[in-house]
Protein backbone atom coordinates (compact mmCIF):
# COMPACT_ATOMS: atom_id res chain seq x y z
CA UNK A 1 0.00 0.00 0.00
CA UNK A 2 1.35 3.45 -0.82
CA UNK A 3 1.64 6.18 1.81
CA UNK A 4 -1.45 8.09 0.70
CA UNK A 5 -3.52 4.91 1.03
CA UNK A 6 -2.13 4.24 4.50
CA UNK A 7 -2.92 7.80 5.62
CA UNK A 8 -6.44 7.53 4.27
CA UNK A 9 -6.94 4.22 6.10
CA UNK A 10 -5.72 5.70 9.38
CA UNK A 11 -7.95 8.77 8.97
CA UNK A 12 -10.96 6.56 8.30
CA UNK A 13 -10.19 4.36 11.33
CA UNK A 14 -9.97 7.40 13.59
CA UNK A 15 -12.97 9.25 12.15
CA UNK A 16 -15.34 7.85 14.77
CA UNK A 17 -13.23 9.52 17.49
CA UNK A 18 -13.18 12.97 15.94
CA UNK A 19 -14.54 15.81 18.10
CA UNK A 20 -15.47 19.36 17.23
CA UNK A 21 -12.99 22.18 17.67
CA UNK A 22 -14.59 23.44 20.88
CA UNK A 23 -14.59 19.93 22.44
CA UNK A 24 -10.96 19.09 21.67
CA UNK A 25 -8.27 19.28 24.34
CA UNK A 26 -5.65 20.89 22.09
CA UNK A 27 -5.61 24.65 22.58
CA UNK A 28 -8.46 24.69 25.10
CA UNK A 29 -6.77 23.65 28.35
CA UNK A 30 -5.59 26.79 30.15
CA UNK A 31 -4.40 24.55 33.00
CA UNK A 32 -1.85 22.82 30.73
CA UNK A 33 1.45 24.20 29.40
CA UNK A 34 0.91 25.77 25.98
CA UNK A 35 -2.87 25.32 26.44
CA UNK A 36 -2.35 21.66 25.55
CA UNK A 37 -0.87 22.42 22.13
CA UNK A 38 2.17 20.36 21.19
CA UNK A 39 3.92 23.17 19.27
CA UNK A 40 3.51 26.01 21.76
CA UNK A 41 6.23 26.31 24.43
CA UNK A 42 4.96 26.38 28.01
CA UNK A 43 4.44 29.97 29.15
CA UNK A 44 4.53 30.38 32.94
CA UNK A 45 2.44 33.41 33.91
CA UNK A 46 3.74 35.76 36.60
CA UNK A 47 1.17 38.55 36.16
CA UNK A 48 -1.94 38.82 34.00
CA UNK A 49 -4.73 41.38 33.80
CA UNK A 50 -6.65 43.15 31.01
CA UNK A 51 -3.77 45.56 30.27
CA UNK A 52 -0.57 43.53 30.60
CA UNK A 53 0.92 40.08 30.99
CA UNK A 54 4.36 38.89 32.04
CA UNK A 55 5.83 35.45 32.33
CA UNK A 56 8.70 33.17 31.48
CA UNK A 57 9.40 30.31 29.12
CA UNK A 58 12.29 28.17 27.93
CA UNK A 59 12.95 26.90 24.45
CA UNK A 60 14.31 23.37 24.25
CA UNK A 61 16.30 21.82 21.40
CA UNK A 62 13.03 21.12 19.58
CA UNK A 63 13.02 24.86 18.74
CA UNK A 64 16.68 25.06 17.66
CA UNK A 65 17.31 27.05 14.50
CA UNK A 66 21.09 26.64 14.56
CA UNK A 67 24.19 27.68 16.53
CA UNK A 68 22.28 27.70 19.83
CA UNK A 69 19.67 30.18 18.59
CA UNK A 70 15.92 29.72 18.49
CA UNK A 71 14.32 29.07 15.11
CA UNK A 72 12.80 32.32 13.87
CA UNK A 73 9.34 30.79 13.57
CA UNK A 74 8.90 30.02 17.28
CA UNK A 75 9.24 33.69 18.25
CA UNK A 76 6.12 34.86 16.35
CA UNK A 77 4.32 31.78 17.69
CA UNK A 78 5.01 32.88 21.28
CA UNK A 79 4.02 36.47 20.57
CA UNK A 80 0.80 35.41 18.82
CA UNK A 81 -0.11 33.05 21.68
CA UNK A 82 0.36 35.61 24.46
CA UNK A 83 -0.84 38.71 22.59
CA UNK A 84 -3.89 36.84 21.30
CA UNK A 85 -4.85 35.71 24.78
CA UNK A 86 -4.29 39.22 26.15
CA UNK A 87 -6.36 40.77 23.33
CA UNK A 88 -9.23 38.52 24.45
CA UNK A 89 -8.85 38.98 28.22
CA UNK A 90 -12.00 40.66 29.50
CA UNK A 91 -13.10 41.44 25.95
CA UNK A 92 -15.00 39.81 23.11
CA UNK A 93 -13.13 37.37 20.89
CA UNK A 94 -10.55 38.72 18.44
CA UNK A 95 -8.18 37.29 15.85
CA UNK A 96 -4.72 38.25 14.69
CA UNK A 97 -4.84 40.68 11.78
CA UNK A 98 -1.19 41.74 11.82
CA UNK A 99 1.91 40.71 13.73
CA UNK A 100 5.24 42.44 13.15
CA UNK A 101 8.32 40.97 14.84
CA UNK A 102 11.74 42.63 15.13
CA UNK A 103 14.66 40.30 15.80
CA UNK A 104 17.11 42.39 17.85
CA UNK A 105 19.53 39.78 19.20
CA UNK A 106 19.91 36.01 19.31
CA UNK A 107 17.16 34.31 21.31
CA UNK A 108 19.01 31.44 22.97
CA UNK A 109 17.88 27.86 23.41
CA UNK A 110 17.90 26.67 27.03
CA UNK A 111 17.90 29.61 29.44
CA UNK A 112 14.82 31.26 30.92
CA UNK A 113 13.31 34.00 28.75
CA UNK A 114 10.90 36.72 29.90
CA UNK A 115 7.96 37.82 27.76
CA UNK A 116 6.13 41.04 28.60
CA UNK A 117 2.97 42.02 26.71
CA UNK A 118 0.90 45.20 26.86
CA UNK A 119 -2.53 46.16 25.60
CA UNK A 120 -1.93 49.60 24.04
CA UNK A 121 -5.31 50.80 22.81
CA UNK A 122 -8.61 49.91 21.18
CA UNK A 123 -10.18 51.74 18.23
CA UNK A 124 -13.54 50.28 17.24
CA UNK A 125 -12.87 46.62 16.46
CA UNK A 126 -9.09 47.16 16.32
CA UNK A 127 -6.94 46.19 19.30
CA UNK A 128 -3.27 47.20 19.36
CA UNK A 129 -0.76 45.33 21.50
CA UNK A 130 3.02 45.21 21.95
CA UNK A 131 5.42 42.70 23.49
CA UNK A 132 9.08 42.03 24.20
CA UNK A 133 11.23 39.00 24.91
CA UNK A 134 14.33 39.41 27.07
CA UNK A 135 17.16 37.07 27.96
CA UNK A 136 18.33 38.64 31.21
CA UNK A 137 18.86 42.32 30.40
CA UNK A 138 19.17 41.69 26.65
CA UNK A 139 16.20 42.50 24.42
CA UNK A 140 16.09 39.65 21.91
CA UNK A 141 12.86 40.49 20.06
CA UNK A 142 9.91 42.83 20.16
CA UNK A 143 6.57 42.78 18.43
CA UNK A 144 3.50 44.83 17.67
CA UNK A 145 0.19 43.27 16.81
CA UNK A 146 -3.21 44.26 15.57
CA UNK A 147 -6.11 42.06 16.60
CA UNK A 148 -9.62 42.47 15.20
CA UNK A 149 -12.70 41.83 17.31
CA UNK A 150 -14.95 39.31 15.60
CA UNK A 151 -18.27 40.38 14.21
CA UNK A 152 -21.33 38.62 15.63
CA UNK A 153 -22.00 35.19 14.18
CA UNK A 154 -20.10 31.92 13.85
CA UNK A 155 -16.29 32.28 14.29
Amino acid sequence: MNRSGFGRDVAEALAAHRVGEREQITGNRLDLPGRGQALTPAFHVDEWDEKHATGTFRLGRYYLGGNGAAHGGVIPLMFDEVLGRLANTGRSRARTAYLHVNFRSITPIGPELRLTARFSREEGRKRYLTATIHHGDVLTTDAEGLFMALRPGPP
